[in-house]
């Protein structure tokens, strides 16, 4: 599933640059889409898309700031701006954040583990995380022209972002680490060009270009290990308790690296409407990733560093059409994609006593095409049947080949194209009004084959002696063979008197691997089973209710219930016991007070309320209660 901002992946933007830090006054709407992407979302993605609208509509001068403090020493703060000049239509947009948190929660499940001197494994175990911090700054700014004659919008920007990242564990929690952290700077040009009725009627033309580049700094080189009650752990040498040393760093060696990314995005999207209700449009993707790693830590190396690129070209077309008055809409998607990677290595090569560097060049192509449609029909008043098809394939990106240190992902040069065949069949009916009522309904049934899914490796039972051996520390991303799912997703969102507002959704499918023997004929122990590592039992439940004349006239107060369901789902192919993650079920409150004057919003957030165990993939716990408040002011009407 593709993350976009305007119609641009957010990973572009560095690790740095997330929705967390987009002021939400500068958000006009969040796009969710499910099955074939619209034409200007055409891309490496299937399944759907989330595309983040940032507002456009700068007629009014105004700016927004906000700041928040809570649990666990969090504060966040932000502003965003916007001037336009009436008579030249000169606009500026601009938005800046800063984030800092401990991130000091306690966690007590069967992730955490103690080891005494002994080398006895006790879990689980209660302690306090550290080595967590994480501090980020930057800013987003654009200036151009909104509604000229030559241009609907025309904007350049620039994104600047810095973060440091302590780094507590390896993919599994099993082992803390101390003094591992990395720190990463992004400095991302962007392009936005839009125009409507360009040369002719009916011809538009949409442009998104960005160019990014970023630095990742990572650097271990502490030398002891460590329990998760933060003291150092033991062994025992000829009778005496001494502290356990490393291979010189918390994962692994002592290393420091920097890796350095230059990144081009680029998308055009051209469309024509070929007469009312009928359009049709062209659309181009290039992507390109040039990579560069280097070994800081040994300066006889620093020469020797590892460039990689990354290569995509997509043609699409979309066939749009609205027939029969409107009831029948289709979408027809046609794409190609042209994939090549290549990678330029260096090595110190010892024969016969002498050290020679040698070069190794792995190169790949891999072109493909790929297929889709998605048809809706109104078959009554306010009711809608869906219904696509997709036969698309997903190229592994930078990092999934080459890896991240950073993340504890290792390179996999081998890791090939996944291939999806997905069917989905779907209603939407409404929104139901009556008197003071709306109600909708959406319910979406889907079946997926994938071929050679791309995901990250866990561990197998069968491989492995006890449990401990399941802690993993690294990853790497692999080609699952074949899975299949089938399940459903249904919604339904309720409003009384545009007051209250409650909603409610569920997901659930079967994704299980459907390949029975290995490359050797041999059988598959797990065939059939469902993948690990990823929840396939979802649902969420959402309350919201607006009271007016709170306090002071003109005020509104809103108070909020949200809660959640994850079920039990395991980590380890098998499914031993002991490597489930337990059933998730949370709930949050919150509350927020507008003044009468709409300038200044002031609330307050009680997240995960009852401390449940919450966990994200690979057993990792995340925090438990938190309490935040937050103050929100607008300045509107300037200059």
């Amino acid at each position: 599933i593709g993350m976009f901002i305007d119609g641009i992946e957010i990973s572009t933007y560095g690790s740095s640059f997330n929705l967390n830090n987009i002021p939400p006054a500068m958000i006009e709407r969040i796009e969710v889409y499910k099955g074939v992407l619209p034409s200007h979302l055409t891309g490496d993605y299937v399944g759907g898309a989330i595309n983040v609208v940032l507002k456009k509509d700068v007629s009014q001068n105004n700016a927004t700031a906000a700041v928040s403090y809570g649990s666990f020493n969090t504060f966040q703060s932000d502003f965003g701006v916007t001037l336009r000049n009436s008579k030249t239509g000169l606009s500026f947009r601009g938005s800046g954040f800063y984030t800092y948190t401990d991130n000091s929660f306690t966690t007590w499940g069967r992730s955490t583990t103690y080891v005494n001197h002994l080398q006895q494994i006790i879990r689980p175990f209660e302690a306090k995380r550290f080595n967590n911090t994480y501090k980020s700054i930057g800013g987003r700014f654009e200036v151009g022209f909104t509604d000229t004659k030559w241009a609907d919008q025309f904007f350049l920007g620039y994104n600047g972002s810095d973060n440091y990242t302590e780094i507590p564990h390896g993919i599994t929690m099993a082992v803390p680490y101390v003094g591992r952290f990395n720190e990463t700077d992004a400095h991302v040009f962007s392009l936005n060009y839009t125009k409507r009725d360009l040369l002719v009627e009916g011809l538009s033309l949409n442009i998104n270009a960005v160019r990014s580049n970023r630095s990742t700094y990572l650097q271990d080189t502490v030398g002891l290990a460590y329990n998760w009650d933060g003291t150092v752990r033991e062994i025992v040498e000829f009778g005496e308790r001494i502290p356990l040393r490393t291979n010189g760093g918390q994962q692994g060696p002592k290393t420091i690296t920097n890796t350095d990314r230059k990144i081009t995005n680029a998308r055009s999207n051209l469309g024509y409407m070929i007469y009312d209700g009928h359009r049709l449009s062209l659309n181009h993707k290039y992507e390109s990733t040039n990579r560069d790693d280097q070994d800081l830590l040994n300066p006889a190396l620093r020469d020797l560093a590892t460039n990689s690129t990354v290569t995509k070209n997509i043609i699409s077309m979309n066939y749009e059409a609205e027939t029969f008055d409107r009831k029948l809409r289709t979408n027809l998607l046609g794409k190609y994609t042209m994939n090549h990677t290549s990678q330029r290595r260096y090595q110190i090569v010892n024969t016969n006593g002498v050290n020679t560097i040698s070069q190794r060049d792995t190169t790949t192509s891999d072109n493909n095409f790929g297929y889709g449609a998605t048809v809706s029909y109104n078959v009554a008043s306010k009711f809608f049947v869906i219904a696509s098809t997709e036969n698309s394939f997903i190229n592994p990106n930078e990092m999934q080949l080459y890896g991240s240190p950073e993340t504890n992902i290792l390179p996999n040069l081998r890791l090939g194209a996944e291939k999806n065949i997905n069917y989905n069949l779907g209603f939407r009916w409404g929104s139901l009004e009556w008197s003071k009522n709306r109600i909708s309904f959406y319910g979406n049934a889907f079946w997926r084959n994938g071929y050679d899914k791309i995901t990250q490796q866990v561990v197998n039972v069968t491989e492995i002696e006890e449990e401990a051996d399941a802690d993993i520390q690294t990853t790497r991303y692999v080609n699952l063979g074949k899975t299949q799912s089938k399940g459903f997703e249904a919604e339904v969102i309720y409003v009384y008197n545009n007051r209250l507002n409650a909603s409610f959704n569920i997901s659930r499918f079967n994704n299980l691997f459907k390949q029975q023997f290995d490359d050797n004929g041999n059988s598959y122990s797990f065939y059939n089973q469902q993948v690990v590592n990823e929840p396939y039992f979802t649902a969420n439940a959402n309350f919201q209710y607006r009271f007016n004349n709170v306090f002071q006239k003109k005020s509104i107060l809103n108070a909020y219930y949200n809660t959640g369901y994850v079920g039990e789902y395991f980590t380890v192919w098998g499914q031993p016991e002991w490597s489930a993650t337990p059933r998730q079920f949370t709930h949050d409150l919150g509350a927020s007070y507008r003044f009468p004057d709409g300038k200044l919003v002031a609330s307050a957030d009680i997240k995960n309320v009852l401390n449940a165990e919450v966990y994200d993939n690979f057993n990792i716990q995340k925090p438990g209660r938190g309490i935040y408040i937050k103050l929100n002011y607008t300045f509107s009407k300037f200059l």
